[in-house]
């Protein structure tokens, strides 16, 4: 077999095989079986059918075009692999040139043109320099912290006044699109500044007494008429206010571990502190990765980007957002992710970057938690999605980043050298997963797309190709929801998570928290 590659883009090539008709021979003699297996000739058992009969009966052609459709993607992938190509979406085919079926010989020609993971140039990542924010606990850090604490203990009590921010207040709500009712709903609870339910809904109650209505505009955000322009009327029944409990020594023991309001202090100041460190973490790692991401040129296949974007819009929780704004975003989040996952895999590559059986455990983990799973349905569901080398794959460049994150230069506002060390996870001594095979199947399914024709003719026939892996294009978070990809993005990456430690007081009897939720009154202030 010949195979030529010529580059059509740096994201796209087409290749050119030629297959002589002695290599062909054996597809049309396992054409023949097939064939003869299929057909009832009187005289002669299913699969013993002579290959003379068969012209006679079926003719040569369809002969040579089964051949063709069972051998054709063999062909390709030899032609892949020789040329170390790494597909990225479903192979456009074109047949070319087929046998004479009356001559009996005859070579095949075909053409196919397919997307390809682009080659780039690593940079030097070493000494990345970033600046990010100092870790100080602020006292109002503390008081914040302290004051929420207190907000989950607090009491509503029914107020005679007008609404205002922060107050939590009772709705019932009437919404109409051209004068017609399309939603309505009573005795919604709701804080004023919460930003959790309609546009514009904040700045309608603000003011408001018991008792009084506004109407006010805004697009709707779910159900039938999602993104639709609405009048929404709305009365207000109730305003409450939130009483906090005293800050005191009783609170302490009522809220924690702890029997004073000192030790709580100082126990919330240590959190807050782990809470900056995490975050500094977090801040270094998207200012590295930004800073690399500079230094390096990175095309996009933009019939990968398109087909995600196509695929993020049929899912049925996302088909009442399609809106030109919103397909943009996506397939910009798309090419992001796209570009970032290229540049880590050829650190992962560079680097030997391996993963072990336990990060990976601890990644599925983790991830099962983000979608409110449970670790094993989930695993189940990654193992019978085939989508385990996907996840490999993400921890392999979670752990390509953070080499990249521990050779980075990072300074805080202060000018103080920040120690990253909690964020970059030394290669440990287990069992490492074969991340090489594993990721390289992951990053390319399309290596394993199948190519076929369904009815293959002497002359150009133009073809699709169907693939093995169905939508999957690469192992990257491409091939992901762009909005699911966004949801880990405050998680660190290839980082131990920093361990909660008390700060230094005394050793406090350890209590039950007998936490509550915020208790209703109608006593009137």
């Amino acid at each position: 077999m010949k195979s030529a590659v010529e580059k059509l883009d740096p994201t796209r090539v087409k290749l050119t095989v030629e297959v002589p008709a002695e290599e062909l021979k054996p597809s049309i003699d396992e054409a023949y079986k097939t064939i003869s297996g299929q057909i009832q000739v009187p005289g002669f058992r299913k699969g013993k059918v002579p290959n003379r009969l068969i012209d006679q009966r079926v003719g040569r052609g369809y002969v040579i075009e089964t051949a063709i459709n069972e051998g054709l993607n063999g062909w390709y992938q030899q032609a892949v692999q020789e040329a170390e190509l790494r597909p990225l979406s479903r192979p456009e085919v074109e047949i070319t040139e087929v046998p004479d079926p009356s001559a009996a010989a005859g070579d095949l020609k075909f053409q196919v043109e397919v997307d390809v993971m682009p080659e780039i140039e690593l940079p030097d990542y070493a000494g990345i320099e970033v600046t990010v924010d100092a870790t100080e606990v602020a006292d109002d850090d503390v008081v914040a912290a302290l004051d929420e604490l207190r907000g989950r203990f607090g009491t509503l009590v029914t107020v005679d006044r007008p609404a205002a921010d922060g107050d939590f207040v009772t709705i019932d709500l009437t919404a109409t699109v051209d004068e017609e009712q399309v939603d309505a709903a009573q005795g919604l609870s709701y804080q004023i500044g919460a930003g959790t339910m309609l546009d514009g809904m904040d700045e309608a109650l603000t003011g408001l007494s018991a008792g009084e209505e506004t109407v006010f505009a805004t697009k709707l955000a779910g159900g039938d008429h999602a993104g639709e322009d609405a009048q929404v009327t709305v009365v207000l029944t109730a305003v409450k206010d939130r009483e906090l409990p005293e800050a005191d020594d009783e609170f302490a023991q009522l809220a924690s571990e702890f029997d004073t309001i000192d030790e709580l202090r100082a126990d919330l100041r240590g959190k807050a502190g782990e809470d900056k460190l995490a975050e500094q973490g977090v801040q270094a790692r998207d200012k590295v990765l930004e800073k690399l991401m500079e230094l390096v040129e990175v095309p996009v296949p933009a019939n990968v980007v398109q087909e995600q974007v196509e695929q993020h819009f049929s899912q049925s929780a996302e088909a009442d957002h399609d809106t030109e704004e919103h397909r943009t975003e996506v397939a910009k989040n798309t090419e992001e992710a796209f570009r970032n996952e290229v540049v880590l895999d050829a650190i992962a590559e560079k680097e030997e970057v391996g993963v072990e059986q336990a990060e990976l455990i601890e990644y599925i983990v983790t991830t099962a938690g983000q979608y409110g799973m449970d670790p094993n349905q989930f695993a189940q569901m990654l193992d019978q999605g085939g989508q385990v080398p996907m996840m490999i794959g993400e921890v392999r460049r979670r752990k390509a980043l953070a080499v990249v994150l521990e050779k980075a230069k990072v300074t805080d506002t202060n000018g103080a050298a920040v120690d990253l060390s909690a964020f970059v996870r030394p290669t440990g001594a287990g069992e490492t997963i074969d991340a090489g095979d594993a990721a390289d199947q992951a990053t390319d399914p399309a290596e394993g797309a199948t190519v076929e024709t369904d009815a293959v003719e002497t002359g150009a026939v133009q073809t699709d190709a169907t693939q093995d892996d169905a939508d999957s294009t690469t192992e990257t978070t491409v091939g992901q929801d762009a909005a699911a990809a966004d949801a880990g993005a405050d998680e660190k990456p290839a980082a131990k998570s920093t361990t909660r430690k008390k700060p230094a007081a005394k050793t406090a009897a350890r209590k039950p928290a007998a936490k509550k939720p915020a208790a209703e009154t109608d006593a009137e202030s």
